[in-house]
């Protein structure tokens, strides 16, 4: 609206509103008429205002509704099914197979010691008194073998217990990520807000933290496993190193020892027909 247009409108009302007066004039007030006019201006304003922030709201609603509605077929075209984990299960004839197969599919270190015991060939502790009649490279040969063995025992059950952990969580972690899908393919308003799709990310990156500790344990357990192998090789090239020492070191006396002996005895031996 055009001021001069207000101006002729405030004008009138002014007029028409004023109690008549005998036989004076009315009197027109400019600094009343500047007032009005200002707060017409402003409540002018206010109006502009108030409709444009209306529409920032609208428009806001419209997006915040927008990104809120998930697409209907999400589930059907990207679900999939991925393999998990099963329990294992082996024949059991002489019945030393089946607390491995428990340890493996349950874990915790005393199933895998007594997986160990009834399944592995136990070796036996060595005398200590014919052990203690043996020369000292012997000994050690002896010791390092029975060494090499409990580290294998060691190795073997915490592997046994890790694997076995794993396994028998699996099952749970299955359903978790079950649930993680159903809710991230959801079409329920309150899956799709922000807070619940930033706890859907925060829990499938702590899902998959967790399974790399599983993985980071498989590994670690894999090389334990080596290392045993690895120190299995290094006894056996040292110990063929040292018998070839031993052998260098001790071959002049031995052959002196067995060439005396054969001389002793072939001296020994008469061609005479009497004997002598």
């Amino acid at each position: 609206m055009k001021p001069s247009k207000i101006l002729c409108l405030v004008f009138s009302l002014a007029t028409l509103l004023a109690p008549a007066a005998h036989a004076q004039f009315a009197v027109f007030d400019a600094t009343n008429y500047a007032t009005a006019l200002q707060e017409f201006g402003e409540l002018e304003q206010m109006y502009t205002t108030a409709v444009e922030t209306r529409d920032q709201i609208v428009s806001a609603y419209d997006l915040a509704y927008q990104m809120s509605q998930m697409p209907q077929d999400m589930a059907m075209r990207y679900g999939s099914q991925f393999s998990s984990w099963t329990d294992l299960a082996a024949p059991d004839v002489y019945g030393n197979t089946a607390a491995w197969i428990n340890a493996l599919n349950l874990g915790g270190q005393t199933q895998a010691l007594t997986a160990y015991t009834s399944s592995v060939l136990q070796a036996q502790p060595y005398p200590a008194s014919a052990l203690a009649m043996q020369d000292a490279n012997t000994q050690s040969v002896i010791q390092n073998q029975v060494g090499t063995s409990e580290l294998a025992q060691g190795t073997t059950t915490s592997t046994l217990a890790t694997l076995g952990a794993i396994r028998s969580n699996s099952e749970a972690l299955t359903q978790k990520l079950a649930n993680l899908e159903s809710d991230t393919y959801s079409t329920d308003p309150t899956q799709q807000s922000e807070m619940a799709v930033l706890g859907k990310i925060n829990t499938a990156t702590l899902l998959q933290i967790h399974s790399q500790q599983d993985t980071n344990q498989i590994l670690a357990a894999s090389v334990q496993q080596q290392l045993v192998t690895q120190k299995q090789q290094i006894d056996a090239q040292n110990r063929a190193i040292n018998e070839a020492i031993y052998f260098q070191q001790n071959f002049p006396n031995t052959m002196q020892q067995i060439t005396g002996g054969v001389s002793n005895a072939i001296h020994s031996i008469s061609l005479s027909p009497t004997g002598h």
